[in-house]
């Protein structure tokens, strides 16, 4: 039994490596001398991200440094040694950043609305001021696959937009550049391998006091269809790498008024220009 299980472990965690390396190598995320700081909350996707880098880097084809950060944001009852202690005990950089966005979060945050735009603009701002302070040139997030299409439905849902998460994208203010490796995974894979790893998982408090957030709506949702639907939610996943504008609506990505038998001409977009205005 022990072997058994042994043996699914190791092929996990092989999947998990090809995974992210393919996502790594698809979008370019890292390169030869780059410095890597990845941001480190104490939840399993996080730690799955450090462990899952870390033997990447061992053999990979390229040379890149590795430094954990994280956020105390000074919650009431953080445990403050256990990320140090875990990290300390793996031998890798890391650095603690204390700002108490906490209770900014509670004071800026209208009653019964929920937290998180607040705190991930706090946090945001906070990551990327260390990054710059600090030299690196990639910001890693441990989000994957599963938050990317929860993402794509409460935009859909929500924001009448149709827009996910990237894998790779530039900040902003143009001074970051943000990559998610666990793009390809799923989240049951990493949720077995932090079981298996016994990573020290530190809860966040502050969002989990929210039940009623919109995103466990669309997580109960895509949890429903995998059971009912197998294979479902990584063909979406999937989805969202082979798009083709010419078959949406969006004609700032298509052509479509200018789209006509070649060698005809056409004068109804005048004429329609000419009905609206009317």
């Amino acid at each position: 039994m022990a072997v058994s299980r042994s043996y699914d472990m190791n092929k996990l965690h092989k999947r998990l490596r090809r995974l992210a390396g393919q996502a790594i190598i698809d979008y370019g995320m890292i390169g030869d001398g780059d410095r890597v700081m990845v941001c480190l909350s104490g939840g399993k996707d996080s730690y799955t991200l450090l462990d899952i880098l870390m033997s990447l880097q061992q053999n990979a084809p390229v040379r890149f440094e590795l430094v954990a950060v994280n956020l105390d944001q000074k919650q009431p009852g953080f445990p403050e040694h256990v990320l140090p202690d875990y990290l300390e005990a793996q031998g890798v950089p890391y650095q603690i950043l204390e700002r108490d966005t906490y209770s900014v979060v509670k004071r800026l945050t209208p009653e019964g609305k929920t937290f998180c735009p607040v705190c991930s603009r706090l946090r945001r701002g906070a990551l990327y001021e260390h990054a710059r302070r600090i030299g690196a040139t990639r910001i890693a997030l441990g989000h994957h696959a599963d938050d990317i299409v929860e993402t794509l439905f409460l935009n859909l849902f929500y924001g009448a937009r149709l827009a996910a998460m990237p894998p790779k994208l530039l900040s902003d203010d143009g001074r970051h550049v943000v990559i998610r490796p666990l793009a390809y995974c799923r989240e049951k894979d990493i949720a077995r391998w932090a079981e298996h790893r016994a990573f020290p998982i530190i809860p966040c408090n502050l969002c989990g006091s929210q039940e009623q957030l919109a995103r466990v709506a669309v997580k109960e949702m895509l949890a429903g269809w995998d059971r009912s639907h197998p294979g479902r939610v990584q063909k979406i996943a999937r989805a969202l790498r082979n798009v083709q504008p010419s078959h949406l609506m969006d004609p700032s990505l298509f052509d479509f008024a200018g789209l006509e038998i070649e060698g005809a001409a056409d004068s109804r977009p005048d004429a329609m220009v000419q009905l609206v205005n009317l």
